[in-house]
């Protein structure tokens, strides 16, 4: 299965206020794989960024000058993401604008080019109810570091939400694996019995390449190789 995983950066809240994309960042997934593939764009809109948005992107006006236009990246972008299922940390609004700018060009939407979409934030609120659901604060909660992320960034955040999204929806809380034994005590002035019956069941191959993500975002995390890498290497 081929996901993308997209965030973007814009001049300011509200496309029909004529704000504009100025930069996009995707990071492709096969399988729950980082494949490497990304897709990354700083595009010039044509109009000044609105200074709380300025604040949180720092994508000045000069710095976008000499950047494409967005009906110069269009295509590139249409052809990346075809079919895909597209992975937004609050879908509406990125979705919201890229929509926009694709009726602009009177393209079908961007939503029509893909093949679904799944909105973290969504499934955050639903895991954590009652909590900080920021991509921050899932990157505190799922360990995912993001020391480096100093101001807002299309690709960075992407590559962010990435790793947050493998570790939400790994179905484990832990590496360890408890098997619980039933003991039965029969009235005999004889030693307790264990009773277990073991299954051997080999991992499927989506659950054999969900633990080589787990593994990668691991390396990932300590920036390096972590024992279990270290271990497998060394066989």
């Amino acid at each position: 299965m081929r996901q993308i995983v997209l965030d973007t950066e814009t001049t300011g809240l509200n496309p029909k206020q004529g704000n504009r994309v100025i930069e996009i960042g995707c990071v492709e997934l096969h399988n729950r794989m980082l494949t490497g593939n990304n897709f990354h764009v700083y595009i010039n809109p044509e109009r000044e960024s609105e200074e709380g948005a300025l604040n949180v992107h720092g994508l000045t006006t000069e710095f976008l000058s000499d950047k494409p236009k967005f009906h110069e990246i269009v295509e590139g972008l249409r052809s990346y993401i075809a079919g895909a299922e597209v992975i937004i940390h609050n879908a509406p609004f990125d979705l919201g604008f890229l929509n926009h700018e694709f009726a602009r060009l009177k393209l079908p939407t961007f939503s029509e080019h893909i093949g679904g979409v799944i909105d973290t934030l969504v499934q955050a609120k639903e895991l954590h109810p009652g909590k900080r659901n920021s991509l921050d604060a899932l990157c505190d909660r799922y360990g995912v570091s993001n020391s480096h992320r100093k101001l807002h960034g299309a690709l960075l955040d992407a590559e962010l939400l990435a790793d947050v999204y493998l570790s939400m929806t790994r179905g484990q809380n832990s590496l360890g694996m408890e098997v619980e034994e039933e003991v039965v005590v029969i009235d005999t002035g004889l030693e307790p019995i264990a009773l277990a019956d073991i299954i051997f069941l080999p991992a499927s191959d989506e659950e054999t390449a969900a633990h080589e993500a787990t593994l990668a975002g691991l390396d990932k995390a300590v920036k390096g190789q972590c024992i279990w890498t270290a271990t497998l290497a060394a066989q």
